[in-house]
């Protein structure tokens, strides 16, 4: 049986760029637009790859760049990177800081070089009145913390796998929460349930491709067009309407980034 088309949905976190895509990057973008993805946040993670990224987005008018330092490559970042993200915040404009945050699952960590980095990058996006894409990983805390003494309370927590209580936390600072493939898996209860019982105007979708693959396509590299099953499961968990939380995430998407969709030109993304 044909699968029904999902209504207009936005993968708010997705990094389309990656090397595992590039050699079926085109299919993959015309999966993703036979699926109604009609937009995708690809977040670049370093700066040897923000002209990756840029470049990337350029040629796709449904692809939107973030640029930013991420925590699990701390041998990729100089101190100087920091004033090259502000150069290209400046010239670039692109839709939020990030991917940025901090990863305390990382063996031997450097957690004061981790907090260093986040700091200025939220900093920059305060500057810029930019949304922060944030990493958390074993560290919700301590990125609730620093939110807080940032005075940045515009941004998005991708890949949340915190508590019900850090989560009533992040959304009264104004933080938005993703959900991905790890929600689709029965072992995750904990998660399960906290997405079922969370605001709407809260929730994002994402993939995290080519990570992060749901339970139906486990063992293959994940893509966006598979955000159509994690909008699937989390209807199903929320036992709410699909297309009431199809609306309402894309419309969180687009309010967060400020991406120039509305409802007249949902339907057609594309090339520049």
């Amino acid at each position: 049986m044909q699968r029904q088309l999902a209504p207009s949905l936005i993968d708010s976190h997705v990094h389309t760029d990656d090397d595992r895509l590039q050699p079926d990057q085109a299919t993959i973008m015309q999966s993703a637009r036979a699926a109604n993805i009609i937009a995708q946040i690809v977040p670049g993670i370093s700066q040897p790859l923000w002209p990756r990224v840029k470049a990337l987005c350029d040629a796709h008018s449904d692809l939107y760049p973030c640029y930013g330092l991420h925590p699990c490559f701390p041998e990729e970042h100089k101190p100087l990177h920091i004033d090259e993200l502000k150069r290209w915040l400046e010239r670039e404009h692109p839709v939020a800081v990030g991917e940025c945050g901090l990863d305390y699952q990382i063996v031997d960590a450097d957690k004061v070089q981790q907090q260093q980095l986040f700091e200025a990058q939220l900093s920059l996006a305060r500057e810029f009145d930019l949304p922060v894409v944030i990493h958390a990983r074993k560290a919700v805390e301590q990125v609730i913390n620093m939110i807080r003494a940032s005075g940045h309370f515009c941004g998005m927590i991708h890949s949340y796998n915190g508590s019900a209580q850090q989560a009533g936390k992040l959304i009264d600072l104004g933080y938005k929460l993703s959900f991905g493939g790890a929600v689709t898996y029965d072992r995750a209860s904990r998660l399960r349930k906290l997405v079922a019982q969370l605001p709407l105007d809260c929730l994002l979708l994402e993939t995290d491709a080519p990570d992060q693959t749901d339970a139906r396509h486990q063992g293959l590299l994940n893509q966006p067009a598979f955000l159509v099953d994690i909008w699937q499961a989390i209807s199903a968990l929320r036992q709410e309407d699909p297309e009431t939380l199809a609306a309402a995430t894309t419309d969180n998407a687009i309010a967060l980034f400020r991406l120039p969709l509305t409802a007249g030109n949902r339907q057609k993304p594309g090339q520049k």
